[in-house]
């Protein structure tokens, strides 16, 4: 349901997250996001920009459900962490009328407390759980039921004073939000009605939410000082937004308040974020594989021993970017970096890598 501020908080510790390191690039939540009652946040579907497919999509769903005058299916979103899944559940409560009730997997620990939610729930009400994957056994199981019949099978006690309790609910949409759907049991995934993925945002997407933001915020802000923030934000609209608040303050010093495409760079530079949106841990981690282990392959706790940092914090927060922008190669016998990796940072190829370059560029016959 809505929290006091007239906002969708979440409503769950977040202990998890703030076990890492607090970085810039993280796209997780982190302090300083605002997340609970976040106003950057679309509340509308005019007011989302990107994910074109999942929103037109997600329109019809809804137009089609209030037509018939039904609750809509439930909807599993999956994808890479702060691409905006959180918003979008929101906004389809938004578009139904109804009020919005926030949870994740790891904060339902007893199927009590999945109960608890359930049954607080009003008619046509949307449940969001995020990392929904990380659901317990004993919890999914009651999900199955409340999902296909909305209805708890509950037993209480035990042996002869055992008694089993059939409870009709409401009807309500389940908005599952995941970052790793294939750790989805086979049954709890075949429940959802409607399946998403969202992917990462192009520069010029980012470009148009770092412009939307910053109107927002009411900080004056260039067209190509917007397009260089988003080009730096690996794509995640959750890092795009979290670098104009700390553009915005080098811009208050530096250029009276106005966000330009030097002050832009300059702020950016001084964060130690390159043109790729590589940080500092992310050249480290790159830097040591190359110098220490002539390239890879390593094993992650000895890499993550090397340059010291959590093994969790390489796996969720380093690799998945490196490996998408084709600096980072897992292999059964470690990590490997890549020769775009060496050009990037400026060190010579291996002689193996130059061999392997050297016949890529040649030209193939016929």
């Amino acid at each position: 349901m809505k929290n006091e501020m007239g906002g969708y908080g979440r409503d769950w510790d977040r202990a998890d997250d703030l076990d890492l390191e607090n970085r810039l690039t993280d796209t997780g939540y982190i302090p300083g996001d605002g997340e609970s009652d976040n106003p950057l946040r679309p509340r509308t579907f005019s007011e989302y920009i990107g994910q074109d497919k999942v929103k037109e999509n997600l329109q019809v769903f809804i137009e089609a459900a209030k037509s018939r005058k039904e609750t809509l299916d439930h909807v599993l979103l999956y994808g890479p962490p702060g691409l905006g899944k959180t918003t979008l559940a929101g906004i389809v409560a938004n578009e139904l009328g109804v009020n919005l009730r926030i949870t994740s997997g790891p904060a339902i620990e007893k199927p009590g407390d999945l109960a608890a939610l359930l049954t607080n729930l009003a008619p046509g009400d949307v449940l969001f759980i995020d990392e929904v994957h990380r659901l317990p056994r004993t919890v999914e199981e009651i999900l199955y039921p409340a999902m296909e019949d909305f209805a708890l099978d509950i037993v209480t006690g035990k042996g002869q004073m055992a008694a089993s309790y059939h409870l009709p609910l409401p009807k309500f949409t389940l908005v599952g939000a995941t970052t790793r759907a294939g750790q989805l049991s086979a049954p709890l995934r075949d429940r959802f009605g409607v399946v998403l993925r969202l992917e990462l945002y192009s520069p010029e997407e980012l470009g148009k939410i770092v412009l939307r933001s910053a109107g927002i915020l009411h900080a004056e802000i260039d067209a190509d000082a917007a397009l260089e923030i988003a080009s730096r934000s690996r794509g995640t609209p959750r890092i795009a937004n979290r670098l104009l608040k700390r553009v915005r303050d080098f811009a208050e010093v530096m250029s009276g308040g106005v966000i330009t495409l030097n002050t832009a760079r300059i702020a950016l530079d001084r964060l130690e974020i390159d043109e790729l949106g590589l940080d500092a841990s992310d050249r480290n981690m790159l830097t040591a594989i190359i110098r220490h282990y002539g390239g890879g392959p390593v094993g992650l706790d000895t890499l993550a021993a090397a340059i010291g940092e959590e093994s969790v914090t390489i796996e969720d927060v380093n690799e998945p970017y490196l490996m998408q922008i084709g600096f980072l190669a897992r292999t059964p016998r470690g990590r490997v970096a890549t020769a775009s990796a060496y050009l990037h940072l400026g060190l010579p190829l291996p002689a193996r890598m130059q061999e392997d370059e050297q016949l890529r560029m040649e030209p193939t016959e016929g």
